[in-house]
């Protein structure tokens, strides 16, 4: 069977941070093209440098200071608009102004006014749809506060749908099941980044403003509501909605403004004085308590870090349906993908603390200090990104850490075979162009370079100067500069100019000389292309064992080629460049298979063990050594490297020759082992080895606390026709809501060809959401596919429905791929066609075309 863990197409559902959900790359630098297309024709050469100017994106100019914003909102469902007054609270930056534009996107505007103490007074405007122009009275000056109110419809469903890579829809506002026809909540619930919150309500929607807020929502009173703030007032109507007021005193960015509504539990927490939410459908209130039981120490320890306590008053945490991103870290209230939606049982796996300390650290790193345009992005999300490191470096050590540091790099490369651009950039078509590789993973691994460079009491420092400096205001990337620069002493604009200011990274040849034992030359080349890459100042480290005991030298390499003279010693064994792999850089090694051997017994990192023994496995035969390398591997004390070699065994377990022994150790970590993904693959492998004689232990397994571990027992027993009972245990386990659980029945069913579960299938496509959605989505396909006699109308008309319209790019992928299962049916690949001709994400549609293209040639 597909094993969960490597269903095609996983990476494309988690690459990413803070917008986990679609972070792929798909073109070069359109920068690059430009100039060089040019050719040396001063025509066209005039002509490109004009268009590249137009593409510069700088800060917005601050003609207002927006001071404040009160808003008093309705929802109506039916027409899924909302009728909304807003009064703003303003005053001209510095020059005198007599006209006010404001973002407000796609309204009917029933009246504006200027709010004067003798009464309101109505001003002219002029609207075309997105920039409401208000002609004020008379010219105000910079010493002058004016009031000014709209009253309005906002419709966010009209033109929308354009989406990015990062966030896939553009409304800002969401009416969820609106109408009550689908088999989910009633929510409505907001997105404002990157400048989508003018779709709800008037605003200079543009990250360098900020204001306070007094946002008054009216509802049904079934209904809980959450905004950004404390909860200041709640009044009963007398036609039975309710009215909540939400006060936020400090200020803050338009984009960070957002409204939640719906029927959700509350789980109540504290770290101090600070109050603490977590707002699920009440079916997962349980469940709750377990994903997000760690934001208390999550506050305390990025507080202390940072020597700064949580900026806000408050801080919850909500869990909505079809959300268009991985999370959105609005301020005291992020928002997260209904992937956290847990029981309590599945909760036990529950891997989300990097997401949740990702939005966390946004509270300091984007809300009380934001960026001044979106070309700074990696003020925001560099930092979340890097949080992600320094959570897992505390909670679950730095073996943990550092895996999650190495699957961002390569999140990076990938992305960078095609893309090569600054990491602050000015010049681009559009704010969302920023959410990439570049922004989060390049971001994230600069920041642990500086941090490793300058040593942790100077990198906390700085950052507690940083954010001291400029709490409440808006910054660019030289802030940051001077604020390291300030606390350290150093100068640094040659790290921030080859790292932030430019594109690309080191690919290193590195080769060390034993000629002479004790004293070992290292010779570094970079060979990155010059004529688009920086010359690096790289400073890195080489460690060298004697048996166990380890030594380790700084240095820095400054020019294309040099040499280093180690001076370790005698007695040396084995030497390794840049050991934890801490280098966003490319490398080529030309170490043997004596050095890797050494390297996984005795590495001091987990994910240099791990990297050994990734590359011994792949270029050495599986003989008697590699067997007894992979063997002692299954004992290793990082779970990465043990659930490694687990893999490695069952990838070639014809050529390796396990003893009674060894099937011990399997059988010991497939009941004991600490970290639930290794005693799922142990189950996994134990599975392969004798499907009958562990029958009894599967059988048992399928009980298991954790859903990792009891699908995979589970679909380990149903696979094996030797075994009684198994219909019985599909109809046990029919209804269980868990994903890991599901594929394993969904894959029995679709083997055993059984024709009357296809109500089953359609069942659990239409209750299933988000991740889980996605991985049913294959084993729907082929179940119909496979039996040929089945009514396939339904199932096509399902799949092409989540194919064209779904929400989540990856589940309107995984879709499209299944429709391949059909396609010569009928009529399906002119619709897959016309589903592929009307996709509006490029990265999506490149996806689409391979399939479409394999289809063609296979045919």
């Amino acid at each position: 069977m597909r094993s969960i863990h490597v269903i095609f197409l996983l990476a494309f559902v988690f690459s990413v941070a803070c917008k986990p959900s679609a972070l792929v790359s798909t073109s070069t630098d359109p920068i690059q093209e430009e100039i060089s297309g040019a050719k040396g024709l001063p025509d066209q050469l005039v002509h490109d440098k004009e268009k590249l100017l137009a593409r510069y994106k700088g800060s917005r100019e601050r003609k207002f200071d927006l001071l404040h914003t009160s808003l008093d909102l309705r929802f109506d469902y039916d027409s899924q608009r909302v009728i909304g007054k807003a009064e703003l609270v303003l005053k001209p930056y510095f020059y005198k102004q007599h006209i006010l534009e404001l973002d407000a996107q796609d309204f009917d505007i029933n009246n504006v006014w200027w709010k004067r103490e003798t009464g309101d007074e109505t001003l002219k405007i002029d609207y075309d749809q997105q920039v409401v122009t208000i002609y004020l009275p008379q010219p105000f000056s910079a010493t002058d506060t004016i009031t000014v109110g709209m009253s309005y419809v906002a419709k966010p469903n009209v033109n929308s749908g354009k989406g990015s890579a990062a966030i896939t829809d553009d409304k800002g506002l969401y009416f969820i099941n609106p109408h009550q026809t689908e088999n989910k909540p009633v929510q409505i619930w907001t997105q404002g980044e990157t400048e989508h919150n003018s779709k709800w309500f008037p605003t200079i929607d543009s990250p360098n403003e900020r204001a306070t807020q007094d946002f008054s929502l009216t509802v049904e009173d079934r209904y809980l509501t959450v905004s950004n703030g404390v909860l200041a007032s709640q009044i009963l109507n007398e036609d039975g909605t309710r009215t909540d007021r939400w006060v936020l005193d400090q200020p803050h960015a338009p984009y960070l403004a957002a409204v939640v509504v719906g029927e959700f539990a509350e789980v109540r927490d504290t770290v101090g004085n600070l109050p603490l939410r977590y707002i699920v459908e009440k079916e997962y209130e349980q469940g709750a308590k377990k994903v997000f039981q760690h934001t208390p120490e999550m506050v305390r320890f990025f507080s202390e870090r940072l020597g700064m306590k949580f900026p806000w008053p408050n801080y919850d945490q909500i869990v909505v349906r079809d959300f268009v991103s991985g999370a959105m870290e609005n301020t005291t209230a992020s928002i997260f993908m209904e992937g956290l939606n847990m029981d309590e049982r599945e909760a036990i796996d529950s891997d989300w603390d990097y997401i949740i300390a990702h939005e966390l650290f946004h509270q300091w790193f984007g809300n009380l200090v934001t960026l001044e345009s979106w070309a700074n992005l990696p003020l925001n999300e560099a930092f979340a990104d890097y949080s992600e490191y320094l959570w897992m470096e505390h909670k679950e050590g730095r073996d943990k850490a550092d895996m999650h540091h190495t699957v961002a790099k390569e999140n990076y490369f990938s992305e960078a075979g095609s893309k090569q651009v600054d990491m602050i950039r000015y010049y681009h078509d559009d704010g969302e162009d920023m959410f990439d590789h570049h922004s989060y993973a390049k971001g994230g691994r600069v920041l642990h370079m500086l941090r490793k460079y300058l040593g942790d009491e100077a990198f906390y420092a700085s950052l507690n100067y940083y954010l001291t400096k400029h709490a409440y205001s808006s910054v660019e990337i030289h802030d940051l500069r001077l604020a390291f620069e300030k606390v350290t002493g150093k100068d640094l604009n040659w790290f921030f100019n080859q790292w932030f200011l430019a594109s690309g990274h080191p690919v290193l040849d590195i080769h060390f000389d034993h000629s002479q034992p004790d004293n070992v030359v290292l010779t570094v080349k970079q060979q990155q292309d010059l004529s688009t890459t920086p010359l690096y100042r790289l400073p890195f480290t080489v460690a060298w064992y004697n048996g166990t005991k380890r030594e380790e030298k700084k240095f820095e390499l400054s020019q294309a080629v040099q040499q280093f003279a180690l001076e370790n010693g005698a007695g040396t064994d084995w030497v390794v460049f840049d050991e934890a792999l801490e280098l966003l850089a490319e490398r080529q090694t030309y170490y043997g298979r004596d050095h890797f051997e050494k390297q996984v017994a005795n590495a001091h990192y987990g994910v240099a063990r791990y990297e050994a023994l990734d590359s011994l496995s792949n270029r050495y035969p599986y003989d008697e050594r590699m067997q007894a390398t992979l063997k002692a591997a299954l004992k290793d004390g990082f779970s990465s490297v043990r659930q490694l070699a687990v893999a490695k065994i069952q990838a070639n377990l014809d050529s390796v020759e396990l003893s009674s022994a060894d099937e011990e150790q399997l059988l010991a970590m497939a009941e004991g082992d600490p970290e639930n993904i290794v005693r799922s693959a142990a189950v996994e492998l134990l599975n392969r080895i004798g499907k009958d004689k562990y029958a009894p232990l599967f059988l048992r397994l399928v009980n298991d606390s954790s859903y990792y571990v009891a699908g995979a027992a589970l679909a380990a027993y149903l696979e094996n026709e030797n075994n009684p009972n198994r219909e019985d245990l599909v109809e046990r386990f029919l209804d269980n809501n868990s994903i890991y659980v599901l594929v394993a029945i969904a894959d029995y069913l679709t083997s055993d060809a059984d024709a009357g579960r296809a109500d089953w299938f359609h069942r659990q496509l239409k209750s299933l959401g988000g991740e889980s959605l996605y991985y049913f989505i294959g084993y729907y396909g082929d179940y119909f596919a496979r039996l040929s006699d089945l009514d396939h109308g339904p199932a096509v008309a399902n799949l092409l429905a989540l194919a064209k319209s779904h929400s989540a790019s990856y589940v309107r992928l995984a879709a499209f791929q299944a429709l391949f299962g059909f396609i010569d049916e009928e009529g399906v690949l002119a619709k897959v066609r016309e589903i592929h001709a009307a996709e509006q994400e490029e990265r999506v549609k490149e996806y689409q075309e391979f399939f479409l293209e394999s289809y063609i040639e296979e045919d």
